[in-house]
């Protein structure tokens, strides 16, 4: 089997036709949708790999260790409803340089909504002692640099475990969306979108490393093709500012009027929680209020006043986490593009 390299444009290359394709199939959040605590369902990010399958519910089974479950024997067991932010680990990557080709993110492939399921711990308990990996493959199925494949990804058993890793089957009150994964999907507090597995099929584990493609080849932080490279796993620290005023057309650069403007945003981490904000104007650093945190997984609003004079300005923002990560000015290159946190640039012209 030959699997074909990822690819970076080249110094002068336009972003291309397969790239916008990709964009205009899958979308981010409308950055002024910060405003909501909860995402609503049209507004969250979405990146669909393959096609959205076509998945009759009353014929689907989930086969967890070798026993089936119909969508009411989910619905059956204790349900719980968290609130949790996913990022999809390629947001970013169209802002590097050189540009890794793929889905072209900015800063938008963003969303918390509220999942609603049952854990998955409890349908584990006849795990194999030796298991290393818990393998989730959804129903959606294509072709990856020249290799066919079912949609799969693995968990170290150690997080397939954890209490708060669903078998989800609502978002945000209403069944799933086709596109958001129905009727179920995979929900992983604090990881990268990636291992939140859509429209799944079955749950497995194995006594060794799982090496499919989208978890040995796909989310890699490397810098040359034929590295191994570190796997994606969780969420870096990151905060995004709501855009200020009003935006033009084609730019979306923004302009407000002078005075007090209140800036305002959401910031998250998948290691620990926000510990602070702080609120750039061309290149001064200001701390930002944090509103009080909700639920462990969900991103925190923050905000700050700024005495906007008139004349142009670059707004920025960044966050630090409870660990000690913080957001850096300037994002470090990887080939594919994965786990881009760099502090957000907003220009912003303040006319009087």
């Amino acid at each position: 089997m030959t699997i074909g390299l990822s690819r970076v444009a080249g110094a002068e290359e336009d972003i291309s036709l397969d790239e916008l394709r990709l964009a205009a199939r899958n979308h981010g959040l409308p950055l002024e949708a910060l405003r909501y605590d909860v995402t609503p369902e049209g507004l969250h990010y979405l990146l669909i790999h393959y096609d959205i399958p076509h998945v009759d519910a009353d014929a689907w089974r989930l086969d967890v260790l070798g026993r089936r479950y119909s969508l009411d024997d989910l619905r059956a067991l204790p349900a719980v409803t968290a609130r949790v932010t996913l990022e999809c680990a390629g947001n970013g990557r169209a802002k590097l340089h050189p540009r890794p080709v793929s889905q072209p993110w900015l800063d938008e492939a963003v969303g918390c909504a509220e999942w609603t399921g049952t854990p998955l711990a409890p349908l584990l308990a006849d795990l194999p002692p030796d298991a290393v990996d818990v393998v989730f493959t959804g129903a959606d199925h294509g072709v990856d640099r020249g290799v066919e494949q079912d949609y799969q990804r693995a968990l170290p058993v150690a997080e397939a475990l954890r209490e708060d890793v669903l078998l989800v089957y609502a978002m945000n009150g209403r069944p799933l969306p086709p596109q958001h994964g129905y009727p179920l999907r995979l929900v992983v507090p604090g990881w990268y979108g990636m291992a939140h597995v859509k429209w799944l099929c079955s749950v497995t584990a194995q006594d060794h490393r799982f090496e499919g493609f989208q978890q040995a080849v796909a989310y890699r932080i490397k810098q040359e093709a034929d590295e191994d490279g570190v796997p994606v796993t969780r969420i870096l620290p990151k905060a995004l500012l709501a855009p200020p005023g009003f935006p033009d057309f084609m730019t979306r650069r923004r302009f407000v009027r002078a005075g007090p403007v209140l800036l305002h945003g959401r910031a998250w981490c998948g290691f620990a929680p926000i510990a602070h904000v702080e609120v750039g104007v061309d290149g001064g650093w200001q701390e930002a209020k944090l509103d009080p945190p909700t639920d462990p997984h969900a991103w925190r609003r923050f905000e700050h006043v700024w005495d906007a004079t008139p004349g142009d300005h670059e707004l920025s923002v960044r966050a630090t986490d409870a660990e000690g990560r913080t957001q850096p000015v300037d994002q470090p290159w990887n080939r594919q593009g994965m786990a881009n946190n760099m502090a957000q640039r907003v220009p912003v012209t303040v006319r009087p």
